[in-house]
């Protein structure tokens, strides 16, 4: 099967609204679908099941697409079906859009001054109207503008439609294994000018590093890190740290995801705290946004088992009609500057607006 193929196949999945994913892994020039033979929606119930979820940000309903009832195709990306990303264009500000986000980032600052935390996650969601919007050819230009991110297009009927373009991974487990990141602080890039972090960054950072691995202390008596590094996604740039632990036993899986998920890098510090300000603050329902998804137990591009790879859904899109709904976040701490902030997830929407 080549990709085109792959890609028809989206089509006739959506007309018959069967669950399916189609996805490329950083670096790799192969996509690999997933396609599901009937349409009924399943449901992960237990950590050892083979397939692809995609699991929300808050709630247990974490949708499944099992490997036992699917087909699987994988297929080198063909030069002719790379599309181009549109021009950038800074969209329109919307006034009251920003004085809404930047009244949540001075709240969230205050209750951060209080000592009740260390850091929130805010976020927004923009719906971005179209004539039409063409799935194939949105995931084409996300195949040929972000080679290092993790590349999805996603359709259940519990989820309705997303693709995305995600930089950071939740984790990687090859037997027992364990490699994840600590992803923070975002500036936008500037080709030729050197990247300077400043403080609040680094320290958003550095509260991740420290989150991480804390949690992974309970599993590992193997814990090795980076130092912290520059890293380009796209026209955005964080702060990164690789880190990898060796599990001590391979049922440890579901506690670990349970344990890292959701990071502070999508919620805050303290976690359940954290998640509780944003449910009630947010004003939305983040859905699969800062959710996880990938496989489970396989890999289903290289055909190897005991591999599970789950990237956190950022830089992501939900297409419903010719709509597309956009969600854009960013890290407060207590040195944070609201306006500033808003203009980070300005930038950080044009990740998916030269896609559509």
């Amino acid at each position: 099967m080549t990709d085109t193929d792959i890609f028809l196949k989206i089509k006739s999945h959506l007309k018959e609204k069967k669950p399916f994913v189609v996805y490329c892994k950083p670096g790799l020039d192969s996509v690999t679908g997933i396609f599901q033979k009937e349409a009924t929606q399943y449901y992960l119930d237990t950590f050892t099941d083979v397939g692809f979820v995609f699991a929300p940000f808050s709630g247990d309903k974490k949708v499944f697409i099992p490997a036992k009832v699917s087909d699987v195709f994988t297929a080198k990306i063909s030069i002719e079906n790379l599309v181009a990303t549109k021009v950038d264009e800074a969209p329109a500000i919307n006034e009251e859009a920003k004085a809404n986000f930047e009244n949540l980032v001075s709240k969230s600052i205050k209750a951060i001054k209080t000592g009740v935390f260390n850091k929130l996650v805010t976020s927004r969601t923009e719906i971005v109207s179209e004539s039409e919007i063409d799935i194939i050819e949105v995931y084409q230009r996300l195949l040929h503008t972000y080679p290092n991110a993790f590349r999805y297009c996603i359709y259940t009927p519990d989820t309705g439609l997303w693709t995305g373009a995600t930089p950071e991974q939740l984790l990687k487990v090859d037997n027992k294994t364990l490699n994840t990141v600590a992803l923070a602080g975002t500036q936008l890039y500037i080709e030729g000018e050197e990247v300077v972090w400043e403080n609040k960054e680094k320290e958003e950072q550095q509260i991740v590093t420290d989150y991480i691995m804390s949690s992974l202390q309970e599993y590992s008596d193997t814990i090795t890190t980076t130092p912290p590094y520059t890293f380009r996604a796209g026209n955005i740039v964080h702060i990164k740290t690789d880190v990898t632990a060796e599990l001590k036993n391979n049922n440890a899986l579901e506690d670990v995801i349970n344990k890292l998920h959701p990071t502070p890098a999508v919620c805050g510090m303290p976690k359940a705290e954290a998640m509780q300000f944003i449910l009630e603050n947010e004003g939305y329902n983040r859905e699969y946004y800062s959710g996880y998804l990938g496989e489970m137990h396989h890999d289903f591009t290289a055909g190897s088992n005991n591999h599970t790879n789950l990237f956190v859904n950022l830089r992501c899109m939900k297409v419903v009609d010719n709509e597309a709904h956009l969600y854009i976040g960013c890290g407060i701490t207590k040195d944070s500057n609201p306006e500033k902030e808003f203009f980070e997830t300005v930038n950080k929407s044009m990740t998916m607006r030269k896609v559509i």
